[in-house]
C-alpha cells in the first residue's frame, strides 16, 4: 500500500510527540496513524499508562497527548482538547471490587490521582486512597494490601477469573445520575500547536479510527506486542467496548458535564480558556 503524503510540520522534518497507552483500544485506534497509513502529520509516539501521560502533560513534556478528563483541569492553561481519539460511552466505567461482598470503604486502591476513575470514587464518598499503577491493583487486593479496589480498562473483564466481588460499576452510577455517556479520556493538544496543526491531527486520528473499523486485522501485531500476557479474548472484548462512535467523535456535552461536576466536588476549573481546539 502507498503511504499518504505525510503534511504539516512534519514537511519541515518535525515529527510530533503523540502520548498514548499501552493499552489495546489506542494501538488498536492509533496504530494506522503511527504507521503512516492515513493522512496526518508525522508523529512519534510515546507509549505508557495514562497516569504517566497525565502527570507528563501536568509538566508540559507533551505535544499531543492522550489524558484522563479529570486530569484536564490541571494542564487548560496549556493544552485544549480535541474531537477525535478519546474514550467514552456506555458500560465502559471503572469498576470497585474486593475479595468479598462488603461496603465500599477502608484502604482503596485507585489507578493515579489524575485519573477519571479517582474522581468517580467521589460519587460514593470520600475515602483514604492508595494511588498505584492499575495493573497493580488486582493483585494488591488479592493479597489484602489494600481493601477494595478501583479497575480500569481489562480489570473489568478479568476481576470474576481472579475471585473478586464487584462492589460497585461507578461507569453505570454516572449514566445514571447524569443522564450522560460517561467520557473517560481525551486526546489533548499544546495550545501552541492548535493553530498549525489541531484540525490536521484531529483529521488523522479520525481517519486512524475509521481505518482500524475498516482494517482490524492491520493492528493485530501491534496491539499484541503492547498487550503483552492479555489473552485474545481479553484484547477482543477491551476493544469492542473502549473503542466506539466516541472516539471518532467526542461527546463536547459529556466533557462539560464531567468538568462542572468535578468543579462542584472541588476539582479547580483550571481557567476559563476554551475546552476544546477550534479549527
Amino acid at each position: 500500500m502507498d503511504r499518504p503524503a505525510v503534511e504539516g510540520p512534519a514537511e519541515a522534518g518535525h515529527h510530533i510527540d503523540f502520548g498514548f497507552s499501552s493499552c489495546p483500544n489506542d494501538t488498536f485506534a492509533f496504530h494506522a496513524l503511527v504507521h503512516g497509513l492515513v493522512a496526518g502529520p508525522a508523529v512519534v509516539p510515546y507509549i505508557d499508562d495514562v497516569e504517566a501521560l497525565n502527570a507528563r502533560a501536568e509538566l508540559g513534556g507533551a505535544e499531543v497527548t492522550k489524558i484522563s478528563i479529570a486530569a484536564y483541569p490541571r494542564i487548560r492553561e496549556h493544552y485544549a482538547l480535541l474531537r477525535a481519539g478519546g474514550a467514552a460511552g456506555f458500560g465502559v466505567g471503572p469498576i470497585v471490587v474486593a475479595r468479598g461482598a462488603r461496603e465500599v470503604g477502608g484502604r482503596i486502591a485507585i489507578p493515579g490521582e489524575r485519573t477519571t476513575a479517582a474522581l468517580l470514587l467521589r460519587l460514593l464518598g470520600q475515602f483514604d486512597t492508595v494511588a498505584m499503577r492499575f495493573d497493580q491493583i488486582e493483585g494488591a487486593v488479592l493479597r489484602g494490601d489494600v481493601d477494595c479496589g478501583v479497575l480500569i480498562h481489562e480489570g473489568r473483564f478479568t476481576y470474576q477469573a481472579k475471585g473478586l466481588a464487584l462492589l460497585a460499576d461507578l461507569g453505570a452510577i454516572w449514566e445514571e445520575r447524569m443522564q450522560s455517556p460517561l467520557p473517560l479520556a481525551a486526546i489533548a493538544i499544546r495550545r501552541d500547536l492548535v493553530a498549525p496543526i489541531a484540525p490536521r491531527i484531529d483529521a488523522g486520528l479520525r481517519a486512524s479510527v475509521q481505518y482500524a473499523f475498516a482494517h482490524p486485522e492491520a493492528s493485530q501485531a501491534y496491539v499484541a506486542a503492547h498487550a503483552q500476557e492479555m489473552a485474545p479474548d481479553v484484547v477482543r472484548r477491551h476493544i469492542n467496548l473502549y473503542v466506539n462512535q466516541y472516539t471518532v467523535e467526542l461527546d463536547e456535552r459529556a466533557v462539560h458535564v464531567m468538568l462542572e461536576w468535578s468543579a462542584a466536588n472541588g476539582v479547580s476549573a483550571g481557567g476559563a480558556r476554551p475546552i476544546f481546539a477550534r479549527s
